[in-house]
């Protein structure tokens, strides 16, 4: 059997990780990355955070009661340039995806380098999702539950990391999840799902984005699609593409943000819900497969269901994606992501 680094949370999705793994016979070392900002405290109904103390106390009990090594893992400086990365995508009047980022550059990029540091062959998450050997490639899956599959944010991942993952809950639905832990006797079985974002633990991005960005949050004009001005906003990075509520003003009927010109700090609103049939995307990664013109079911933000579309890579690492039907609320900054039923063929990001 395998010795496998596993990333443990606190939560109920990576401790019953580190159940399934021991009953494998995997040999297991947990950690808990530190990132350094502020969290509530677990247990808190509909908490937000996934790295206060008190999940990294719940984390290192786990590992206790499974009588495997547990060590915490200071990424306080790596995670800054992820909330860097979130601020400056809504500066430049795009909307970031976070935790696409962190799974990149965090919870891969540096356990990897980790887990050779330790000798682990394998590194292990709680994410909803599975990887199958496939013709000298390994292909990604949509986890078993289709509710809570968690495919959509792995898109970055290569081969290389693909070859040495491992996603032990990706086989089951939530509901055996909480029962397989409640019956490890493990605390964890009944505590709240974590939820984005995790350094914006009041939830209010808004605040975050003003503290940071200073005066560059300034006052601007709504305008239509004709160049009308409408009234006033808050400051453009405040908005996002396809948002009908929280807009600050009574237009006396409703209005979706259309489009945001970053430069000019015009906020387009439309009385329409538009839709785009064809879409860009730039930094494209082809998952399970070489790149190659597909059809496919394409998802451009991680509650969309997918549509049906054809998918064409151009150069440089551009994808051109035509959909049979035009699709509302394409997002620049989100990622669009390529299905072949149950099969990630490949995402990037959406221009």
């Amino acid at each position: 059997m395998a010795h496998v680094l596993l990333a443990m949370s606190g939560g109920i999705d990576s401790s019953a990780s580190a159940v399934l793994l021991r009953r494998a016979g995997h040999r297991v070392t947990g950690v808990f990355m530190r990132h350094g900002a502020r969290a509530e405290p677990a247990g808190r109904p509909g908490k937000q955070g996934c790295c206060s103390m008190d999940d990294a106390y719940d984390a290192r009990r786990v590992a206790d009661l499974l009588g495997i090594p547990f060590y915490t893992l200071d990424f306080e400086e790596s995670f800054s340039k992820i909330v860097d990365y979130f601020v400056e995508e809504y500066d430049r009047g795009a909307t970031p995806n976070p935790c696409i980022v962190c799974n990149r550059d965090l919870k891969f990029g540096k356990l990897f380098e980790y887990a050779d540091a330790v000798g682990a062959e394998f590194v292990a998450t709680g994410h909803y999702a599975r990887v199958e050997p496939r013709e000298g490639r390994t292909a990604l899956l949509r986890g078993r539950d289709a509710r809570k599959d968690q495919s959509y944010v792995l898109f970055p991942l290569g081969q290389r990391e693909l070859a040495r993952v491992m996603f032990p809950v990706g086989d089951f639905e939530k509901p055996q999840i909480r029962r397989l832990a409640a019956e490890a006797g493990l605390r964890v079985a009944e505590k709240p799902e974590s939820m984005e974002i995790c350094f914006v633990p009041d939830t209010d991005h808004r605040r975050l984005l003003r503290e940071r960005l200073g005066d560059r949050v300034r006052p601007g004009e709504f305008r239509d699609r004709g160049g009308r001005v409408l009234g006033t906003h808050e400051g453009h990075q405040l908005y996002t593409v396809g948002q009908r509520k929280g807009l600050g003003q009574a237009f006396g009927k409703p209005m979706y943000v259309a489009e945001i010109n970053a430069g000019s700090n015009v906020v387009v609103l439309s009385e329409e819900d538009e839709r785009s049939r064809e879409l860009f995307v730039r930094g494209a990664n082809w998952v399970s497969q070489g790149p190659g013109p597909c059809a496919a079911s394409v998802k451009i933000r991680s509650m969309h269901p997918g549509a049906p579309a054809s998918v064409e890579p151009l150069e440089d690492g551009r994808v051109r994606i035509v959909f049979d039907e035009p699709q509302r609320a394409v997002t620049p900054g989100q990622a669009a992501v390529w299905y072949d039923r149950e099969t990630l063929l490949g995402g990037g990001w959406i221009l």
